[in-house]
């Protein structure tokens, strides 16, 4: 417990899913909790549901494709808080309707991914820097996808944004490390947010926990749990890194399935 004490987190896309969960286990564990969602209201009920607990936040709307917006969130918690301590670049996607194989994929779609996914990672890094130097140092925690890992058939959009991401982490690990700022990416497998049930068939949801090498899928909180650990002093000697957590799923080759007992 309190292993946060005294520090003040931001978490884009705090209000539903991972960032939720991450930001309510970063309350509990003494951190002063700025939630930044596109729904004002969704981000200020999530606050809520802490200081009803008796923890620190305060809900914020955002659009992290925006600058201005985005740094009003930053700046939020600086006035509210008093520092800045940990940012969390957590909001992503595509559409999966749109972001398809190279050939059918939409560009439009595509544009709007990259901006999603990577510029506002660049943003929220870039806008929070200057701050986590002043705190002395901080942790910055990049959210990434088992799909910028590996290719598909699908979400090609999607799958090299998060690619990008991934490298992205590395570049600000490299370059603010002499500052104490620590730069790491969470690697999410399948994980059930209401997003996992709302985009993808029962069956494939199945398929996905049948190729897990661990018997089921990952709950919010797995990931919350990483992103604690990322956030924390525990981690100080860890930088430049991505946590992958996905029960397994990029851990075996096809080869793996074909010899899996029945």
């Amino acid at each position: 417990m309190n292993r946060l004490q005294g520090h003040v987190a931001v978490i884009t896309g705090g209000a539903s899913g991972i960032g939720q969960a991450s930001a309510n286990l970063f309350a509990a564990e003494g951190a002063a909790v700025v939630i930044g969602d596109l729904a004002e209201a969704d981000a200020a009920a999530a606050a809520a549901q802490i200081t009803a607990a008796g923890g620190r936040a305060v809900g914020v709307a955002v659009d992290v494709t925006d600058e201005a917006s985005l740094a009003a969130l930053i700046e939020t918690a600086v006035t509210r808080f008093g520092r800045l301590d940990i940012m969390c670049n957590h909001v992503g996607g595509s559409n999966p309707r749109k972001d398809l194989d190279v050939v059918g994929l939409d560009l439009d779609e595509f544009d709007r991914t990259m901006n999603l996914n990577v510029r506002s990672t660049v943003l929220g890094c870039r806008l929070a820097i200057p701050h986590l130097i002043e705190a002395g140092g901080g942790s910055i925690i990049n959210t990434a996808s088992v799909g910028g890992l590996s290719g598909d058939f699908t979400q090609t959009a999607y799958g090299t944004a998060k690619a990008a991401v991934l490298r992205l982490t590395q570049y600000v690990a490299t370059q603010y490390g002499h500052e104490r700022i620590r730069c790491n990416a969470i690697v999410p497998g399948a994980v059930m947010t209401p997003a996992l049930r709302d985009n993808l068939p029962a069956e494939m949801i199945e398929g996905i926990r049948r190729h897990n090498a661990l018997p089921f899928i990952g709950e919010p909180d797995d990931l919350a749990n990483a992103m604690l650990f990322l956030a924390s002093p525990e981690s100080r000697y860890i930088t430049g890194q991505a946590l992958v957590v996905d029960g397994g799923m990029s851990s075996h080759s096809t080869i793996a399935e074909i010899r899996r007992p029945s």
